[in-house]
């Protein structure tokens, strides 16, 4: 998707990282407009471990999925298979974020002119669509052990969840680092947090199951694990779709964005203002600024990118300079 798409005769933006600044700059002095990229850090998305983390991740939990849907079956437990189906879910969506990451490592080419940095908000838009399906799955078959209670064995639930609590926990810290400022880590790291704390939800049942024999316990602690489970999809799921409608990032305000660069001395006006995100980590931005005092522009320029990278971490900055009007009708 073309973000600077213009009709025949407009300005260029050109992306190649090893164009020659100066001779760009040269060939701009004759045109009636010109413009300035921002590139603050590289397309290549630093690793910082993440991969060999992720790569642990779903290791530990692999061995758990076959560990508890295993004893799901032998105990009984809809709560512990419900669970497991929930943990393969993740292991899914903790594939797909590690492709994602290694997709987005590829910089620019011929066809894909920004590299594949969008394929994380895809990761993280998958990941959302499983755990939803997983939860109509489990509310199910909870629903028909509500009517019909069938007999339980605690003590192997209180044993699972207890494996459920540390592997879960120990995911939770290998992906904490990169959860910050990433959709798609986070995504990651939120579920294995959930899951922990659904482990011990499980432990906790089981031994009221133990003791009372309250059998319906197992099918309402599965109910309580859908509802945890949609209240975090859910806001998964509309960032990420946000993101994949090229919407403005969370945490970039586009008015505060405006308002900056309208303020700048020498700007009279601000139109075609795009904000959007490259990818789970990287915002990218196209504005046409109207400079009527040509003196003005250089110092303008060499200021704006790294102010809108400091202030609204926009690291990837096009800025069209116009001298008034913009002949070839570029408003969007």
């Amino acid at each position: 998707m073309d973000k600077q798409q213009h009709p025949a005769g407009s300005h260029e933006h050109g992306r190649d990282h090893d164009h020659d600044h100066d001779r760009d700059r040269e060939h701009a002095s004759h045109a009636e407009g010109r413009h300035a990229h921002s590139h603050g850090h590289p397309h290549v998305m630093p690793s910082n471990g993440m991969s060999a983390r992720i790569g642990i991740a779903v290791s530990l939990n692999v061995l758990f999925v076959v560990v508890e849907l295993s004893f799901g079956f032998l105990s009984n437990s809809v709560a512990l298979i419900a669970d497991a189906g929930h943990n393969l879910s993740d292991v899914l969506g903790l594939i797909g974020a590690w492709a994602a990451m290694v997709l987005t490592r590829r910089g620019p080419g011929g066809k894909f002119t920004y590299g594949l940095g969008r394929s994380s908000v895809l990761a993280a838009l998958g990941n959302a669509v499983l755990l939803l399906l997983a939860c109509g799955a489990i509310a199910w078959e909870a629903m028909s052990r509500l009517v019909a209670p069938q007999s339980v064995t605690g003590a192997t639930m209180i044993g699972v969840a207890a494996v459920g609590i540390v592997l879960n926990g120990v995911s939770a810290w290998l992906l904490h680092a990169g959860n910050q400022h990433d959709l798609n880590m986070r995504s990651a790291f939120l579920h294995m947090l959930g899951d922990a704390a659904i482990s011990a939800g499980v432990l906790v049942s089981g031994f009221v199951i133990l003791w009372t024999g309250a059998s319906w316990l197992d099918p309402a602690v599965s109910l309580i694990i859908v509802a945890v489970i949609l209240i975090s999809t859910w806001h998964l799921l509309r960032e990420s779709v946000h993101l994949s409608l090229d919407g403005v990032p969370a945490g970039v305000n586009s008015t505060a964005v405006q308002t900056f660069l309208a303020g700048q001395q020498g700007v009279t006006n601000v139109h075609d203002l795009h904000i959007w995100a490259l990818s789970t980590t990287s915002v990218a931005l196209t504005a046409h600024l109207v400079v009527p005092d040509r003196d003005a522009e250089d110092a303008l320029l060499n200021l704006l990118t790294p102010k809108l990278k400091q202030q609204f971490r926009i690291d990837h900055a096009t800025l069209q300079i116009e001298r008034g009007h913009c002949e070839q009708g570029c408003h969007a």
